[in-house]
């Protein structure tokens, strides 16, 4: 594979793994809209909550929510195992060349 080849292959394997990344970060705050002990009420934006939604900390515990917190978890899982491909396809090239 040529240089040119991999930098766009990883370019765009950077914008699908970014992607999902978002989809599940858009996920966390409907599931602290759904959680009364995460609704933010201060009025001002904040981060998302997320290590409270993957651990399940203050969550509600209706099967919706819930439903919706193992999603963003499987999409988390996503993004790990994007890290782990790109690092192994970058070694390969890397031992390759």
């Amino acid at each position: 594979m040529t240089g040119e080849a991999l930098y766009l292959l990883a370019g765009i394997w950077a914008i699908a793994i970014l992607a999902v990344f978002i989809l599940a970060i858009r996920l966390s705050y409907r599931i602290e809209a759904r959680s009364p002990d995460l609704t933010n009420r201060s009025g001002y934006p904040r981060k998302a909550m997320m290590f409270h939604t993957i651990t399940n900390m203050n969550v509600a515990r209706d099967e919706e929510t819930q439903a919706m917190r193992r999603r963003m978890n499987i999409l988390l899982l996503v993004v790990l195992a994007g890290f782990a491909v790109m690092a192994a396809g970058l070694s390969l090239a890397r031992s390759a060349g």
